[in-house]
């Protein structure tokens, strides 16, 4: 198996080196593993893309790539340009530090990554791994998601899930929980939740030249989203899996609108 792995945060992030492990253990001794990572980290860029700007791309190491652009860049670098059109069979974004539950799902550079692949019809998944007081005391904080991702994405494989005929492709978000692996209570199937009452926002700063700047401020990650929603089962020690695909339609709406505006 050829297996494509990128990241959102950065070509020299631990949670790379935690995916290219499960990688590695899953495209098995006669595989394939190529990394095309952004040389910077570009943490909530979603699915950008350089549109208006070259990116430069450097070889650090055998089958190991740095790009100057978003997840969704490095995709479309490691399909057109690293693997010269020989396509992988699957493409795994992560794992993230954090997690990429309820809204964070939609500006997360790691999901980004993850649905260019499945635009470009490639099975793909995001991994993210959630932190929390737990995992700050543990040496890897990744160990949830590195002890248990193989089983995780084979699950998936195995399934065979993935709708080739359609469109908008489906492709997989899966969260790891704040927990020590051996905590870690199994997997479940789980819709996107959305944590209420609180967000990102805004936050003035005086520099100290006097001038004003702005930061982007998350909001609390430990709010509970609904019973049975991502984050919930997260926070309740169970690793979640979610379908998702890029289109955006409203599909619940449009006989109502179609009426309306009849």
């Amino acid at each position: 198996m050829r297996i494509l792995i990128t990241n959102d945060d950065g070509i020299n992030a631990p949670g790379l080196e935690t995916l290219h492990a499960i990688a590695q253990e899953i495209a098995g001794p006669e595989g394939e593993v190529w990394t095309v990572a952004p040389a910077f980290e570009q943490s909530g860029v979603g699915h950008c893309i350089s549109y208006s700007r070259p990116m430069m791309i450097a070889k650090l190491d055998h089958r190991r790539f740095a790009a100057e652009g978003s997840p969704a860049d490095c995709v479309l670098a490691g399909l057109y340009d690293v693997l010269d059109g020989a396509r992988p069979d699957l493409v795994l974004s992560g794992v993230n530090r954090g997690n990429n539950a309820a809204e964070n799902t939609l500006y997360s550079g790691t999901i980004g990554g993850a649905m260019e692949a499945a635009l470009q019809g490639i099975p793909a998944m995001a991994l993210s791994q959630f932190m929390g007081p737990e995992t700050a005391e543990l040496t890897d904080p990744f160990e949830a998601a590195r002890h248990h991702g193989p089983a995780v994405v084979r699950a998936i494989l195995s399934s065979n899930l993935w709708q080739p005929e359609a469109d908008y492709r489906l492709f997989y978000n899966i969260n790891f929980p704040p927990v020590a692996a051996a905590s870690v209570k199994g997997h479940r199937v789980a819709p996107q939740g959305f944590r209420r009452d609180t967000g990102f926002s805004a936050v003035p700063q005086i520099s100290p030249a006097g001038r004003r700047f702005l930061w982007i401020k998350g909001g609390p990650q430990h709010t509970p989203t609904a019973p049975g929603t991502d984050a919930a089962i997260n926070l309740e020690g169970w690793i979640s899996v979610t379908p998702m695909r890029a289109d955006l339609t409203a599909h619940d709406v449009l006989p109502a609108l179609e009426a309306a505006l009849a």
